[in-house]
């Protein structure tokens, strides 16, 4: 008889199975594909605009295909972390944590202090945790302010297991927003928690004085090895904060500072090679089996997150289901009715969800759990038992590693590097054991020469093995490398959220975010790890790649949208049409699907709690974004294909300010990126007033009258300028909130020959 503690699981899945979505989904490709068919039979009774119109529809229909694909099964995880003890016979298993940053002027030292300590108070033994933190800046802002933060931490870390606090970043827990998490109102709780809160206004101010004025930072010894170093010209630096030496559960784990060498002319590979320097020092120093990584401004909200994704690792019935866990980017202190569309609230909710209905979400860059062997280019065992060397799935002639089996020490070399010690831990993790207890402080130094600039030379790091290069996304390329070698991943969306971070809270950084996901995704789309290379030649399947295509093919959409927004002012200037005209049977179809389409995209916000102005605000950011931030995208990556420039990896600055007067206004700066948008909006005025006041003399003849402007076109315009209206305030503002004199000169200019050329075409 099976033992019931055994045969009891650590977690449940459940599909959902949503028939209203579904059949709104089918109507809605039934309109497109009607829409096309009118268009096919009927193009030769007009001309380029309905050709252009058809064009653009038929790569709206092939993405309204790829969007069916993606979220047609939905699925949700409930994890059981009290049955965790239950179910290990032996210990947990260690988890190594990576924090990255990489500027401490765009990424505020007390936010990444913040999330640092969150992680260090997870509920989770603290013998079994080792948090690294990646300062790319060689900030002694950010050391300092970790040396600092580790001496908080030591009583943080009992107050929030003592009182049970879950909200365990103290900024966080400290604010109004937070306040109330802990139900504790004893007298004893009340004065420990003020205690607390001084002590982290200390911390505060430490910080804060040391950001204001660097000459505090001199007066510490242990900064000495940031002497005469310049953010891009340094040797390794490695320090360990803190060390568990007595391996107490309920101390405080591991804390190590590491930033890689930099010099000049030496390529860094951005992110990927930071998390590439932490793989392989924690990979030295603790080894442990999962790995966890978020981002400077990701601290944890859910302390049992360690606990829930041990449950969806180890209560797998096969290795291959559980690559890795991916947590999704949640937000807080948002701008009510997010109206700058950053909140994905909806893309968790349908789109992430589907993917993890297939082969699994893709991987996010953060608040994601990995297995090591994964990341060491490992196949799952029970796919890839036969193979004993390099060779079990290739893509190009490129290997997708499958590196089981027994591999010989020249083999390991090759791939991992010349460190002797290193590659005894990378076959340890390959061969999923522990390592042996270290002694960090030691093995700190020896670990130097892992996070020099020539280590990866003629290996296989950012190639084959570890966080992949060559894409400003590395995070999702190299979870394609992952799905495509037969895993499985998970998307775990738990209540209350596992991580909450700060959306971008102006104009411009979202949208520069925005094209550098844009970009990285279309560098995926045309280099050898395509999705579409991983399919025909590995093990990624045919939906996965289908999901992915949906994805890394936003850059690619601008191109139809930005046509799609000039054809109405095209037509109305050329007396022409893109419309069939409203008596016509054929204007019934546009109006279903112009209908169908946006009360089915509304009824998904309303059903998950959001607003009617939240829809719209979203609705519009799709529109602003598409000609901006993709197509700027799309032009970089045209130009890299070119030869003519490199992409540039920009950070996101992190706000920490919380200042409402700006907190979602829309911004705007001297960015070229903004020349688009703008154009758009002053072309819709023009084309009306064209329209009303200089309107070419009506013809008797049938046919024109047929064939000229109607209400459709006059109806886009009107639409557009509603999408655009941000960029009308802006054209009226000052300041930041408007948009700068050059910016409108040149829309200005772009529109006058916009109008000029369409005159001499008609």
């Amino acid at each position: 008889m099976a033992d019931p503690v055994f045969s009891t699981p650590l977690y449940s899945k459940f599909s959902d199975k949503n028939i209203i979505n579904r059949v709104l989904d089918v109507t809605i490709l039934f309109l497109l594909l009607l829409v096309l068919v009118y268009r096919l039979f009927s193009l030769n009774k007009h001309g380029f605009a309905w050709f252009l119109a058809f064009l653009c529809e038929s790569w709206f229909t092939f993405m309204w295909v790829l969007t069916i694909s993606t979220k047609w099964n939905p699925v949700d995880y409930e994890t059981y972390p009290e049955r965790l003890s239950q179910r290990v016979e032996e210990e947990l298993p260690p988890v190594d944590v990576f924090v990255t940053t990489a500027d401490p002027t765009l990424e505020p030292p007390l936010i990444t202090v913040n999330t640092v300590i969150s992680l260090l108070a997870v509920d989770y033994p603290a013998d079994k945790l080792a948090c690294y933190v990646s300062d790319d800046g060689c900030s002694p802002l950010t050391f300092y302010s970790l040396v600092e933060a580790s001496k908080f931490a030591k009583n943080w870390v009992p107050f929030c297991r003592k009182y049970n606090v879950q909200v365990r970043a103290p900024s966080m827990y400290f604010s109004n927003e937070f306040s109330s998490s802990s139900s504790d109102g004893s007298l004893e709780f009340k004065q420990e928690c003020k205690k607390m809160k001084d002590e982290y206004e200390e911390l505060s101010r430490k910080i804060d004085d040391a950001t204001k004025d660097s000459s505090l930072l001199n007066l510490r010894s242990d900064l000495a090895v940031f002497s005469n170093t310049e953010r891009r010209n340094h040797p390794s630096i490695i320090k360990v904060v803190w060390e568990n030496k007595e391996s107490l559960p309920d101390g405080l784990p591991h804390l190590i500072y590491i930033s890689r060498e930099k010099r000049p002319n030496h390529p860094h590979n951005y992110k990927a090679g930071a998390m590439n320097v932490l793989t392989r020092v924690s990979g030295l120093l603790t080894n442990a089996p999962y790995m966890l990584n978020v981002d400077c401004d990701m601290p944890v909200n859910n302390p049992q997150i360690v606990r829930q994704a041990m449950c969806l690792f180890l209560g797998s019935s096969h290795e291959s289901d559980s690559g890795f866990v991916q947590f999704p980017q949640t937000f807080y202190g948002g701008s009510k009715d997010d109206p700058l569309g950053n909140q994905f609230l909806i893309w968790n909710q349908y789109m992430i969800r589907g993917f993890a209905g297939i082969q699994g979400p893709f991987y996010g860059g953060t608040g994601c759990f990995h297995r090591r062997k994964a990341i060491y280019g490992s196949c799952p065992n029970d796919i890839a038992n036969q193979a004993r060397n390099l060779h079990s799935v290739h893509v190009n002639e490129r290997p997708f590693l499958s590196l089981s089996g027994d591999l010989s020490e020249k083999d390991l070399l090759k791939i991992f590097g010349n460190s002797m010690e290193f590659m005894k831990s990378a076959d340890t993790a390959l061969k999923e054991k522990n390592n042996d207890a270290q002694n960090l402080s030691v093995m700190a130094e020896e670990a130097m020469p892992l996070a020099g600039c020539d280590y990866e030379n003629v290996t296989s790091w950012g190639t084959e093995i570890g966080w992949q290069y060559g894409s400003a996304t590395e995070d999702v390329v190299t979870g394609l490398m992952i799905h495509a070698r037969g895993w499985r991943t998970i998307l775990y969306m738990p209540d209350p959220p596992a991580f909450l971070g700060c959306a971008p809270p102006y104009g411009p950084t979202t949208i520069i975010q925005m094209k550098r996901w844009t970009t990285g995704w279309l560098e995926i789309l045309f280099s050898e790890k395509s999705p579409i290379f991983a399919t025909l030649k590995a093990k990624l399947q045919l939906r996965e790649c289908l999901a992915y295509l949906y994805l890394i093919t936003w850059g690619a959409r601008s191109i139809p949208e930005l046509c799609y927004s000039l054809l109405p002012a095209y037509c109305i200037i050329t007396n022409s049409s893109f419309l069939p005209r409203v008596t016509e049977p054929a204007g019934c179809i546009y109006l279903a699907l112009f209908t169908v389409y946006n009360l089915y995209t509304l009824r998904e916000y309303l059903l998950i709690g959001l607003s009617s102005r939240g829809w719209w605000n979203n609705h519009r950011m799709m529109r602003i974004n598409a000609v901006s931030a993709w197509l700027f995208g799309l032009i970089s990556v045209v130009l890299k294909i070119l030869g003519i420039s490199e992409t540039v990896f920009e950070v996101t600055q992190k706000d920490s300010s919380n200042d409402e007067e700006d907190a979602g206004r829309f911004t705007f700066n001297a960015s070229p990126i903004f020349v688009p948008p703008t154009t758009l909006l002053l072309l819709q005025p023009s084309a009306l007033a064209i329209n009303l006041v200089a309107r070419q003399p009506s013809s008797s003849s049938l046919k024109e009258a047929e064939h000229g402007t109607g209400f459709g076109e006059l109806l886009c315009c009107v639409w557009l300028v509603m999408c655009f209206w941000p960029f009308a305030r802006g054209l009226l503002a000052k300041e930041k909130y408007g948009i700068p004199l050059p910016t409108i000169f040149k829309s200005a200019f772009l529109t006058l020959a916009f109008v000029h050329l369409c005159k001499r075409a008609s």
